[in-house]
């Protein structure tokens, strides 16, 4: 095996809870095994997106069901933010940084956000919304590029790729932009938007 990829989630940024923790751990144990793995000819890297739209358990079948039943969809927080990515997008980035990765690298997608009312709205136009709050372990809004690693991430057209910190087997980091130190990547300060009308574009066809 040449090129392993782990599929990493925005809650390894700044975890607050167990299950982020641990997938922070993760990501940090594929970068690292470069130190160890490269002299096989074997590298790691990792990709990390956020929700994927239309997918199994995606609150978009979740949204629908309740409003069928002619009841208010219920959001935690009525200011919260997410990213979003299509199944379709979320598959061709993995394979594309597959193809690309030389090792030791995080990926991350730029990928537009939406706020959650616009999202219900979109799906339900004719439901009220209830705010119910926040569950233990939720964030307000999500990040996947925290500001501590700003200072290691490069920015490229379709993509920012964090930098190991660590590399030993004498990693060179791609030509690009180099991201503004201190600057989280975060769904509430994201400047890529989808608005309500393109959510509702996004619907129909799935």
């Amino acid at each position: 095996v040449k090129r392993v990829v782990a599929l990493s989630t925005d809650k390894a940024s700044s975890p607050i809870n167990l299950y982020g923790a641990t997938k922070l751990t993760a990501d940090k144990l594929f970068v690292a095994a470069n130190n160890y793995s490269h002299a096989y000819g074997t590298s790691f890297a990792v990709v990390r997106y956020g929700n994927v739209m239309g997918s199994r358990g995606s609150v978009i079948p979740f949204f629908q069901e309740i409003a069928t039943q002619g009841k208010p969809l219920p959001i935690t927080d009525l200011r919260m933010t997410r990213f979003w990515i299509s199944i379709e997008s979320a598959v061709k980035f993995v394979i594309d940084s597959l193809e690309m990765m030389s090792g030791g690298e995080l990926y991350v997608p730029r990928i537009p956000s939406m706020k959650i009312i616009d999202l219900a709205r979109a799906v339900a136009p004719n439901s009220e919304l209830e705010e119910i709050g926040m569950r233990p372990g939720e964030k307000l809004h999500e990040e996947m590029i925290s500001a501590d690693d700003s200072r290691r991430t490069i920015i490229l057209e379709n993509r920012f790729v964090v930098t190991p910190v660590v590399a030993e087997w004498g990693y060179k980091e791609p030509k690009g932009t180099r991201m503004s130190e201190g600057q989280a990547y975060r769904s509430d300060t994201n400047d890529l938007w989808m608005l309500e009308s393109d959510i509702k574009n996004f619907l129909r066809n799935l």
